[in-house]
């Protein structure tokens, strides 16, 4: 396992494509590598409400590709006669090729900004990309601190412990929060991503919505803070987790349910301290607030949220798709498979993968927004 002091790597840019049917795009392989979807054949065929034909193809955010691959298999077996292509390449690479016009749809961990929404108009004809809130999941913070479970942690306390100000574990904030607790005289080896990250972005952002002044860093995909070691990639910061006594890093739950690493529970100012599941990431997603418009749904957290089981460092991976002026040959494939993954079957496939399925009253608005699409 490789870790850096506080460095800083270029974007992971290494991804196989998540396949389905005989597609396979020229424009997206980085290695040469495709990963092709077998779809179970002994499952109930799901009920879909299938396009004819067509042709999807779609790229961005690795956080997402799992969920992809389950759709998308899924989906085939019901309608064979689409054709379904995703290619994690990460959200800037998925912005970047929807934007000229190289796919069908991005896939980003962030909203899109002002000027990434105004797109050349022989992608859009006539309109403009919008927003649309798919898939999400809670970023765990894993540790490892041999005799400790249940580690209950702030946002104060966090802060100053990825900002090197809090730096073994015996200190007395974390003996605050944990009283009982057989703490140990045990140096702290926190673990960031080195390269650009949405997950990185969504602590970056929660600690400066929750620790307010006590995190100076900007909330965006580059790691700021001072000190602590970094890797490349949320499986990495997992791995390096897992091996060194001590440690404490960030990743999407799956990272931790795989390696079975403990994971932080975060005093919010509730009843109780809340631990990341997928419930009580769907909890925390439904505390956000709609800040687009005109079809746009970006999502904005609360996260000083103090609602009952509600997890607050939770990351929403969008789908960026033209609100009009999108292909003809693709726009009934792709609406229907919008429209699947965003349906109460779609969703509900994503515990099994520990991501969170949408709350219902914004996957209602999805679904909503994707038959307008033209």
């Amino acid at each position: 396992m490789l870790l850096r002091h506080s460095g800083r790597a270029s974007r992971w840019t290494g991804a196989a494509a998540v396949v389905v049917g005989s597609l396979v795009l020229s424009a997206c392989g980085t290695d040469g590598s495709a990963d092709e979807a077998k779809p179970t054949s002994t499952a109930p065929v799901p009920d879909i409400d299938c396009a004819g034909s067509g042709m999807v193809s779609g790229s961005g955010s690795t956080a997402q590709q799992n969920a992809m691959k389950r759709w998308m298999e899924q989906y085939q077996r019901a309608c064979p006669e689409v054709r379904l292509a995703y290619n994690p390449l990460g959200s800037g690479a998925g912005v970047a090729q929807f934007r000229r016009g190289a796919t069908t749809f991005g896939g980003t961990d962030q909203a899109l900004s002002d000027e990434d929404r105004k797109v050349p108009t022989d992608v859009c004809s006539g309109g403009k990309a919008i927003d649309i809130p798919l898939v999400g999941g809670p970023i765990a913070l894993g540790y490892n601190v041999p005799g400790v479970t249940g580690l209950v942690l702030d946002a104060p306390t966090l802060a100053k412990i990825f900002d090197t100000r809090i730096t073994r574990w015996d200190h007395p904030a974390i003996k605050r929060l944990n009283p009982g607790a057989n703490l140990p005289d045990l140096p702290i080896v926190p673990v960031h991503r080195a390269d650009d990250s949405g997950s990185t972005q969504n602590l970056n952002a929660y600690l400066k919505g929750a620790a307010r002044s006590g995190w100076p860093y900007p909330a965006d995909k580059k790691w700021a803070a001072r000190g602590g070691h970094s890797a490349n990639g949320s499986d990495a910061v997992a791995a390096a987790v897992a091996q060194t006594e001590g440690a404490i890093g960030y990743f999407e739950l799956s990272f931790a349910t795989k390696r079975k690493i403990d994971a932080v529970r975060i005093a919010t100012g509730a009843p109780e301290p809340v631990a990341p599941t997928t419930q009580s990431a769907s909890v925390g997603i439904a505390s956000a607030e709609v800040v687009g418009k005109d079809g746009d749904l970006a999502l904005k957290f609360d996260y000083r949220t103090k609602a009952p089981g509600a997890y607050p460092i939770v990351l929403v991976t969008y789908e960026i798709v033209c609100d009009t002026g999108n292909r003809p040959e693709s726009l009934l494939a792709l609406k229907s498979f919008l429209s699947y993954a965003a349906s109460e079957q779609g969703q509900q496939e994503l515990h099994a993968i520990h991501y969170a399925p949408l709350p219902d009253s914004v996957a209602a608005r999805v679904r909503a927004v994707v038959e307008t699409l033209s």
